[in-house]
């Protein structure tokens, strides 16, 4: 994965396709990282240049990383990626006053490495993605001293509304002020501007009425099928005790997020429920989270065992709270009897682990915002039972209907019948690439 020497003017063949022009993909986190964030990039590096584009990596070295990282993960980049690693300050000396976000303590080496690039390469575009999103800041620079054009890629929102609800006074605060003294200036500078969905878009453009609608695109992150197939060409063996043979297993893999609470307090309460109508049956469910912290280092950091105390099924209920590596991650979901998927309270939220779910080939039950584009493409997909939750809403029906679910699932999994793959080609990895070389090339014959 080291550099290439390219002409001026690249041009070669990929799979019988002409690869035209390049881009430099600004990605802090890429693989053997271990973030969420570092999908976006690596499905890009992997399926770009099969539509027109040759892709630049330009990321942090793991050698600065605070996260585990994850060797195998790297093992699913196309061995000839483009990828350049810049260094970043020690973390160790930032946090010293505060700073840990990796997108601050490597923007100096970003910007040099990006000059760099685009005083010696025949650079296209730049695309940007985040978070973090500091790194962002350096659209204005590109712009006004290249001229080339800049799509910026908000897998989060910046500018969120939970952060809008946190006191000055504490770091979130704090930051989400910064965020939206920060957020339009990097807006200002972009040709184009994608995000993870349509929710995220408009309330965007509702913040900033100068933004050009028509040159935003919601992308969601998606998912690959290709790591499903090196899945099954590996003899990979689980954690002891991640799944019970005896009985059950209905698996949620990813971080439970802060507004997925009183969601997660739902389908708990619901199997509750169950036990309590239905003892043998109820018994012999297991819940399993697996890397429900975010945090690095967090071993022992409960997010869900609590509120299962709470109600009652602590028993019923298995949490890890660190992150495994992802194709562990997503062996765990091949090997369930089922799929346990939860969103958030907040309509924007929208989960990249629902591609992964969809392709294992697992029924699921999932709660929803009822108007996050997630729950729509749920419901759309069959194979699954597919619940909405709406804020304010009165929650005992909710409840019951995914207590019902539960017993289907315990009772015949296969009742829930098998996923439409049509209804998610879109948002296969190739095709996703595919929309972003549309967009590259928009945002082109725009500047």
């Amino acid at each position: 994965m080291t550099a290439l020497p390219l002409t001026p003017a690249f041009e070669t063949q990929a799979g019988g396709v002409a690869v035209r022009s390049t881009v430099v993909i600004v990605s802090p986190y890429f693989p053997p990282s271990s973030v969420a964030g570092v999908h976006r990039s690596r499905h890009l590096a992997n399926h770009l240049e099969a539509h027109g584009w040759h892709p630049i990596i330009l990321c942090v070295d793991e050698a600065h990383h605070e996260e585990e990282l994850d060797p195998a993960l790297a093992s699913l980049v196309r061995p000839n990626a483009e990828i350049i690693k810049v260094r970043a300050l020690s973390s160790s000396t930032t946090r010293l006053i505060g700073i840990g976000d990796l997108g601050i303590r490597a923007f100096s080496a970003l910007r040099s490495a990006i000059f760099r690039l685009l005083n010696t390469r025949r650079i296209d575009a730049v695309l940007i993605t985040g978070s973090p999103f500091y790194p962002m800041l350096l659209a204005p620079e590109i712009r006004r001293r290249y001229s080339v054009p800049i799509v910026l890629d908000f897998q989060d929102p910046w500018v969120s509304n939970w952060g809008a609800h946190q006191s000055v006074r504490t770091k979130a605060g704090l930051s989400h002020a910064l965020a939206c003294r920060l957020e339009p200036r990097a807006l200002r500078a972009a040709r184009f501007v994608t995000s993870v969905s349509e929710t995220q878009n408009a309330e965007m453009a509702g913040r900033y009425p100068w933004l050009d609608e028509a040159r935003m695109a919601a992308i969601p992150i998606g998912g690959d099928p290709g790591d499903f197939e090196q899945l099954r060409r590996s003899d990979l063996v689980l954690p002891a005790g991640v799944l019970d043979p005896a009985r059950i297993n209905l698996s949620f893999v990813g971080t439970v997020m802060p507004r997925s609470g009183p969601l997660l307090r739902l389908i708990l309460r619901a199997l509750a429920r169950l036990r309590h109508s239905e003892p043998a049956l109820g018994q012999r469910l297991r819940l399993s989270f697996i890397g429900s912290s975010n945090q690095p280092g967090r071993r022992g950091a409960y997010r869900v065992l609590p509120v299962a105390a709470e109600e009652g099924v602590a028993d019923a209920v298995h949490e890890i709270p660190e992150r495994l590596p992802f194709l562990q991650a997503i062996a765990i979901l091949v090997r369930s009897e089922g799929v346990l998927l939860i969103g958030s309270d907040e309509a924007h939220y929208t989960a990249s682990k629902i591609y992964p779910a969809l392709m294992c080939g697992r029924p699921f039950i999932s709660l929803f915002h009822q108007a996050s584009s997630s729950h729509h493409i749920l419901t759309a997909a069959g194979g699954g039972a597919a619940h909405a939750y709406l804020p304010g809403a009165d929650t005992h029906q909710l409840v019951q209907e995914i207590a019902t679910s539960l017993r289907a699932l315990a009772m015949d999994r296969d009742s829930f019948g098998r996923v439409d793959a049509s209804v998610y080609a879109a948002y296969e990895a190739r095709s996703v690439a595919a929309r972003f070389a549309q967009v590259l090339d928009e945002a082109v014959l725009a500047a």
